[in-house]
């Protein structure tokens, strides 16, 4: 059995489609049964008044059961029974009776507007049909976080930064929330009836918690309630999308117990209450100042003035839960995001309670390196064999291809992939790609959209440049460089490392002076003696020099035969200086064409136009205008952009997103997986899995007509949930097309959506994705909208992605293919200060930072941010930025990622978003670049001592500033000129001039913000963790991390600060794993597993006793599932168990850790 879980037409090619008009009949059967009114429009009134009988004999029926709750419904009943058993007086809980249940995906769209209707209004929201979908606007466009988050005693310790509720509060509070005002409760999709329709709907989700790891573990979720008065339905529309619809609860399939494999023994439910904020805090049983204790005191829970409100009438969630593993929370606002972060913050209550696994606020994407191949391919050495040739490659693969007469092979599962033999020849020229069968040369037609694979795994394409006519041959490596970005703030780029960087570049023409003189002065420089550049004699005895144009010599090895070196002699660097930038890119444009046909007569290739009877400026190639591509990266003080050519064969990595916000992560030994890249030596890898379908994106950089083609196209998709855009009417729609400049700026799918819109009469209102909402007269900053996953509307990039990893690993079908995290890539919001608004500078880091395992602890604990677009806040998110959002102590968060680092011995490299220095805005450019430059780098290049030892990294060093000393050595190390020159070569023609020394070294833009920067950092750091010292979190963290929250107070922990190397040596693996609570976690995880299989079995063997349960048992075969249980149980119980735990997170038992 596999988890129920639905997310509509376009991410399921599976689920059949149904009609909007079959859905609106089922809609009005379901509130009819449950004795609602119904909205006629759409089903028959006669087959309705035939039904009747049945209908009304049904919902007689089910409101005489002595027990309508369903398994999960039960379950979170008798939780809260339980823990509000001690609470004086009346505490009874009474959940509604009948509420309509989103038994199917869709339905809660359907009901969130009336049949026929554009636009529904409410107190809390404003809904439009448009004519790309759905247009919701909350009331308020932000949320702050600050204040927002209770925590009901009696549970689980609270963290300091949480509000602590006294458990008759909480009683209160729920006993409201399930009796809401009647207008709330009016259910949209009846809303012009007469008497419309009142009622809570429901819906139940199964999120993901831990990952399918195949042959080693089974995807784990855990399930979630979501209960909404009527008129809220917008937000369970909102988390369908997201997570998915699991189906009816009622029903004995979709009853997670019953599924122990799949089910990690956790149960959550979200209630969603807007008017609770009315309630004053006397009337919730808060106690008066006077009688209150401290906590109550500080949290705002007491009152002096008897109309003084709960949470000064501010919107707040309200948490209860235990180490049970059942978690209830009330949300007293209707804010999207709220509903997602609970979904996000109850599969950390999960996880946690589970073990093994974490959830982790990430972005992420595999990046595969890809070249710009000119007009010509073929294999050569510099392209990683793995020894397979075509006809091994058909013997081993016969069961994924068909193999073709002249000697290629199509893939049988998509006939747009092909492949090819080792000795396949693309040429552009003739639009063919041929090779050798025996004696005789076959060949094919070079077609774009089709996707060549070599026996090794490596891919040719035939790609459009950006603009023109041109195309060009792209060339992908087989093997790409999975980018984890965890632990990333607000507005840190945790989004952006999945996006294609095509989007910021630029195209325009080759410029060239005097274009004879100019290919004089390459000849020349072609002709010049490069043998005596390196200040240590190279030894050319083995391997001649080799000539400029030589195919033996690659471009990126022309780069750096032209980029001044501290390996070069001073004359040779000086001899570089002098030359003109334009006649480098030139040479290096000749050699990115150069084919060896040429020989040495080159020259007639290239050529300009005459204009008015002069020579031009705009260099051809054959004919044809040459276009170079330019990448923004940044803005000077002034506003403008700061763009840079980038190399003739570069071309944007092929990027497959797998994490967005939401990750679920799981931390295995590498010896429990087969067939892993060899060329990675991580004792124990990470499996990450996207928890979510469709992704709540904030398209910053869509305001500029053009700029963020993927938003544009997501934006003119059909069936898109969209908040926070102006709903747009056709008067304004047609002002848009009217400004003729502007609208040419549109990519095609806007231009398109806008034309339609203009022609038809309904929907009422467009969205359209430069247009916010406009709030209080100005743009909202926190535009939304939900992306379905790109893996899921278009699988072939991810199907190549990893089929090319496969054959190049030479992988068997039947075996599983893993792809771990190859690099951390956390992100950092910067920000000059902003006096005006309080707003303390943040601008010390340079655009990418290495910390070793303190340092970048002290960062995860505060995760302190700039000023980011989605919240009106800023400073210190907390632990690992999901602080705020967590029900639980930070502990066994920071526990988790610490031991992961210390299991698979990943380092992290954080970048800069926002700003670098006070000066330099940025943006995301940065957080673009980054996956770019990493894939580019070998694994030995991306390890810390060898960047460190070669001068690509510096140390931040402490220094005195007015007489005190500053620790700036938290800052870790940062990348130098020499990293830009060298690896940043490797995209840009003049790399050295995109990071420049007052980027690489803030602290030259402006000393005193530098300073201040610091100071806030080790102010906000301290304050942070004097809060762990408070709230017991201290206690429970692991003694490295322990050691760690003293020295961000006092500066030391036991007389040692965070340099010595007693305290160094607290972050090694060998102390790590030999320790005592390292071992304790192991245990504590077969424990729970001991326990939770026993209840499964239990639950199951309850279930077979029922008589009523007979049909049940057979229909989903129960007795085999009784025996996998059994066995499971077996399996946990056994000593071996044990060991097959190490190299794993265990379980963190949540309680003090011995020193």
């Amino acid at each position: 059995m596999t988890v129920n879980r639905t997310f509509g037409i376009g991410s399921e090619v599976n689920e059949p489609e149904v009609s909007e008009k079959k859905k609106i009949q089922y809609i009005n059967l379901k509130l009819a049964a449950d004795g609602y009114p119904t909205c006629n429009s759409g089903i028959k009134t006669d087959f309705l008044e035939i039904a009747k009988p049945l209908l009304n004999n049904y919902n007689i029926k089910s409101r005489l059961l002595s027990n309508n709750a369903s398994p999960l419904g039960q379950r979170i009943r008798n939780f809260l029974e339980d823990y509000l058993s001690d609470v004086p007086g009346d505490n009874t809980i009474t959940f509604p009776e009948n509420p309509f249940i989103l038994d199917r995906y869709g339905l809660a769209r359907i009901i969130s507007i009336p049949p026929g209707e554009d636009f529904h209004e409410t107190e809390q929201i404003k809904t439009y049909r448009t004519a790309q979908g759905i247009l919701n606007n909350p009331a308020s466009d932000r949320r702050t976080t600050k204040g927002v988050f209770h925590v009901v005693e009696g549970g689980l310790p609270i963290a300091a930064d949480k509000k602590a509720v006294p458990k008759i509060t909480f009683s209160k509070l729920l006993q409201a929330a399930l009796n809401p005002p009647k207008e709330t409760m009016t259910l949209p999709f009846t809303a012009k009836l007469e008497n419309p329709a009142q009622l809570f709907v429901s819906l139940m989700l199964r999120p993901i918690v831990v990952p399918e790891v195949p042959g080693v573990i089974a995807e784990k979720s855990m399930e979630v309630a979501f209960l909404a008065p009527g008129s809220l339905v917008s937000n369970l529309d909102f988390v369908e999308s997201i997570f998915g619809n699991a189906g009816d609860p009622f029903l004995p399939e979709n009853d997670a117990a019953l599924d122990p494999e799949h089910w990690t023994g956790h149960t959550g439910c979200v209630i969603l209450a807007p008017h609770l904020t009315s309630f004053t805090k006397k009337e919730l049983g808060l106690p008066h100042y006077d009688n209150a204790t401290e906590r109550q005191r500080r949290d705002g829970m007491c009152w002096k003035d008897e109309t003084e409100k709960y949470n000064d009438g501010s919107a707040f969630k309200i948490t209860c839960r235990d180490e049970r593993g059942v978690v209830v929370t009330l949300i007293s606002d209707n804010y999207f995001g709220y509903c997602k972060k609970e979904v996000k913050t109850m599969i950390g209550y999960s996880a946690n309670l589970y073990g093994l696994a974490e959830e982790e606020h990430a972005g992420g994407a595999i990046a595969c390196r890809s070249y710009n191949l000119g007009e010509k391919c073929y294999i050569d050495e510099r392209i990683p064999s793995n020894g397979m040739n075509f006809a091994s490659f058909i013997y081993q693969y016969a069961d994924l291809i068909e193999l073709k007469p002249e000697g290629y092979a199509v893939d049988v599962n998509f006939n747009n992939v092909l492949y090819v033999p080792e000795d396949a020849v693309f040429d552009l020229n003739t639009q063919s790609v041929s090779w050798k069968q025996g004696t005789e040369k076959q060949s094919i037609k070079l077609l774009p959209y089709k996707v060549y694979i070599y026996p090794n795994g490596y891919k040719v394409e035939m790609k459009k440049r950006i603009e023109g006519p041109k195309w060009h041959l792209v060339g992908t490596y087989a093997e790409g460089t999975l980018c984890h970005k965890p632990c990333t703030v607000s507005g840190g780029g945790k989004s952006e490392i999945s996006k294609s960087i095509k989007d910021a570049m630029i195209q325009g023409s080759y410029i060239v002076g005097d274009l004879n003189e100019d290919l004089d002065m390459v000849e020349k420089i072609m002709a010049h003696d490069f043998s005596n550049r390196f200040k240590v004699p190279a030894d050319y005895s083995v391997n001649k020099p080799r000539h400029i144009l030589s195919p033996k010599r690659s471009l990126g090895s022309v780069i750096k035969l032209l980029t001044p070196s501290d390996l070069y002699t001073d004359e040779y660097n000086e001899w570089l200086v002098s030359l003109p930038q334009r006649i480098k890119v030139l040479i290096y444009v000749i050699k990115g064409n150069y084919s060896q046909e040429w020989d040495t007569d080159w020259r007639k290739y290239f050529s300009v136009d005459k204009v008015n009877g002069v020579p031009g400026n705009e260099l051809k190639y054959k004919s044809n205008k040459l276009l170079s591509n330019y990448l923004r990266v940044g803005h000077d003080a002034d506003g403008s952009w700061r763009i840079f050519l980038l190399r003739q064969d570069f071309n944007p990595s092929a990027k497959v997103q797998v994490e967005d916000d939401i990750t679920a992560s799981v931390v295995l030994g590498a010896d429990k997986l087969t067939n892993l890249n060899p060329e990675y030596k991580n004792p124990s890898v990470k499996i990450v899995k996207n928890c979510e379908a469709r992704l709540f994106q904030r398209p910053d950089d869509a305001v500029v007509k053009g700029y963020d083609k993927q938003a544009e196209k997501d934006l003119s998709s059909a069936g898109t949930f969209v908040s926070n855009f102006e709903p747009l009417t056709r008067e304004q729609v047609q002002a848009i097309k009217d400004d003729a400049i502007g609208f040419e700026l549109y990519t095609e799918p806007v231009k398109e959506l806008i034309n339609n819109f203009l022609k038809s009469d309904k929907p009422e209102y467009l969205v359209i994705s430069s247009e916010p909402r406009i709030v209080d007269g100005k743009p909202s900053k926190n535009v939304r909208y939900l992306q379905t996953r790109p893996d899921l509307v278009d699988p072939l990039d991810k199907y190549v992605a990893e089929i090319s990893a496969r054959i190049h690993r030479k992988i068997p079908l039947d075996k599983p293919l893993y792809m771990p995290v190859n690099a951390v890539l956390p992100g950092r919001r910067n920000n000059p200060a902003e006096p005006a608004n309080n707003v303390p500078p943040l601008a010390v880091y340079n655009p990418v930072h290495y910390q070793e395992l303190p340092e970048l602890f002290i960062d995860f604990i505060c995760s302190i941010t700039g000023k980011s677009p989605s919240t009106t806040g800023f400073g210190s998110e907390g632990a690992l930025t999901k602080g705020p959002f967590n029900s639980l102590l930070p502990a066994a968060d920071l526990n988790n990622a610490f031991l992961s680092y210390i299991l698979t011995g990943y380092d992290g490299f954080s970048s800069a978003a926002g700003y670098v220095g006070p000066k330099y805005k940025v943006d995301h450019d940065v957080s673009l670049l980054i996956p770019e430059i990493w894939c580019r780098m070998s694994v030995a290049e991306r390890d810390p001592k060898f960047l460190i030892e070669n001068g690509y990294l510096e140390k931040v060093e402490d220094f005195e500033y007015k007489g005190r000393k500053i620790d700036a050595s938290l800052l870790g190390y940062r990348i130098t000129v020499k990293f830009v020159k060298h690896f940043m070569a490797r995209i840009f023609s003049k790399a050295d001039a995109v990071f420049n020394e007052e980027m690489l070294h803030p602290e030259l833009q402006d000393l005193d913000m530098f300073v201040a920067s610091i100071d806030n950092l080790s102010i906000t750091q301290k304050r942070v963790a004097e809060g762990l010292m408070t709230d017991g979190t201290i206690e429970r963290l692991c003694p490295p991390l322990k050691a760690l929250v003293h020295i961000m107070v006092d500066g030391k922990y036991n007389g040692k600060d965070r340099n010595d190397p007693e305290i160094r040596a607290m972050f090694t693996p060998e102390v790590v794993l030999n320790s005592d609570w390292y071992k304790e976690r192991l245990v504590a995880k077969q424990n729970a597993d001991i326990e939770r299989c026993a209840q499964s079995v239990a639950y199951i063997e309850d279930v077979l006793s029922r008589k009523n349960y007979a049909s049940t048992a057979v229909r989903l075969d129960l007795p085999a599932r009784l025996a996998k249980a059994k066995a499971e149980l077996e399996k946990v119980s056994s000593p071996e168990y044990l060991n097959e735990l190490k190299g794993t997170l265990g379980l963190d038992p949540m309680q003090p850790i011995a020193e």
